[in-house]
């Protein structure tokens, strides 16, 4: 109940409420045009796929999502390297570039490159002008059998962990994970202090 002497509430908020009704009739024509915009752009970038350029396999962020892989905006600088293609050829052949991403681990630099690699044993380049081939363009047969990639190219799927059940042993049970975490962050603390003082116990030695 509202307390103290205060006007009773009586606001009428339902004054005009055609003015903001928002209606949703148009969903079947926009559909239809979404569809048409898609086939013409595919026309238009014709043989390229219609995906857009592909994207490496990265993780997400925070602690939350980091398990989870989707696609990135861009291959590393380091991992065209790896792939032995070259950072200026890469966005003219289909391929995303993110020069401020950094590999902070082998297994996403590993699986990258082998997507790279993947992709450029399937690359079939069109040459410039139909009537001058130049160097690493693709021969005649496999421009003739070449057919536009339709809907995503090398689809990104997250792989689930595998859990492997074992028996738990005596020297499991007797492990004290607590104990030893504390042990290693002291070691890791004191580690500057110990090299430094048998630095200083060697060099007496000498003396």
């Amino acid at each position: 109940m509202v307390k103290h002497n205060n006007v009773v509430p009586n606001g009428h908020f339902k004054k005009h409420w055609q003015n903001y009704v928002k209606t949703w009739f148009d969903q079947p024509a926009r559909k239809q045009r979404r569809r048409i915009a898609r086939q013409k752009k595919a026309v238009k970038i014709f043989p390229r796929p219609t995906s857009g350029p592909i994207r490496p396999i990265v993780h997400a962020q925070t602690l939350k999502y980091n398990m989870k892989v989707r696609a990135g905006r861009g291959f590393s600088l380091e991992e065209l390297k790896a792939a032995g293609i070259p950072k200026k050829l890469a966005p003219t052949i289909g391929i995303g570039v993110d020069h401020r991403r950094k590999n902070r681990s082998l297994e996403s630099l590993q699986a990258n490159v082998q997507r790279l690699k993947m992709y450029k044993a399937k690359l079939v380049i069109f040459p410039r002008r139909s009537v001058k081939f130049k160097n690493g363009d693709s021969s005649w047969e496999e421009l003739a059998s070449a057919s536009q990639v339709q809907g995503e190219y090398l689809p990104i799927t997250g792989v689930l962990p595998r859990v492997d059940l074992v028996n738990v042993s005596a020297e499991m049970k007797a492990f004290k994970a607590y104990q030893k975490l504390r042990l290693e962050r002291t070691n890791k603390r004191h580690q500057g202090a110990r090299s430094k003082k048998a630095a200083e116990a060697e060099k007496e030695e000498k003396k």
